[in-house]
């Protein structure tokens, strides 16, 4: 998928994969990830979602990645805050009291840019992506997050009845991509309601990630 199909889509407002609230699947699984007050959560590819702004209110840090500057800047006038902003190479970074979000290619961020997380929430990277970046950001996302345990959120559904994203990624993919390193367990799995997109039937399937050997990542 290339960078000017979403900086086009984040400009002409054709965002329909974006949530007007909270996503419910972030709120029923977040204790699954058994994290203390204070530690720092990653989303990638975060766009302006709610979940971050529900995350803050828990009294976690929320790192983001996003492509769109458009989308960042809206993100944080929709909260109500003023963003600190640094331009750097490869990057912009958007940050605020306990906020860090860097604007450009996820695949140019590094674990120094990034800095410590202690958990993943990727609600619409993976399946944003299309089937031949999806090993690739998989195994980027694990080094650059040295191996950080992961809520994901996939759906499932024939792929050739719609155009992604966002694309069907089965269980048997996401074993593919990341069973060597982490241990899966299926959290649930359920129809989405009214079809996904109004267009096909659809489950949609959360997952819990925890690596096997942080040693070996």
């Amino acid at each position: 998928m290339e960078a000017n199909f979403w900086h086009e889509k984040w400009e002409k407002k054709e965002i329909g994969f974006h949530e007007e609230k909270v996503n419910p699947i972030l709120v029923e699984n977040l204790a699954q990830l058994e994290l203390e007050e204070g530690t720092r959560v990653f989303v990638p590819l975060c766009g302006k979602t709610k979940d971050i702004a529900w995350l803050l209110s828990q009294g976690f840090w929320v790192a983001g990645a996003e492509l769109s500057e458009v989308a960042v800047y809206e993100l944080f006038d929709e909260m109500g805050i003023a963003p600190k902003i640094e331009h750097h190479t490869h990057f912009s970074h958007f940050s605020a009291e306990r906020l860090d979000i860097y604007v450009g290619d996820i695949f140019a961020l590094s674990t120094l840019v990034l800095g410590a997380v202690d958990a993943i929430y990727d609600r619409a990277a993976l399946v944003a992506l299309p089937s031949a970046m999806r090993a690739r950001y998989a195994q980027h996302l694990r080094k650059i997050t040295q191996g950080a345990k992961q809520l994901l959120v996939c759906f499932e559904y024939e792929q050739a009845q719609m155009v992604g994203p966002p694309f069907a990624v089965s269980e048997d993919e996401v074993r593919k991509h990341y069973a060597a390193h982490f241990q899966l367990r299926v959290l649930q799995a359920k129809a989405v309601a009214g079809r996904l997109k109004g267009k096909v039937e659809a489950v949609e399937k959360v997952y819990m990630l925890r690596a096997k050997h942080l040693g070996s990542l």
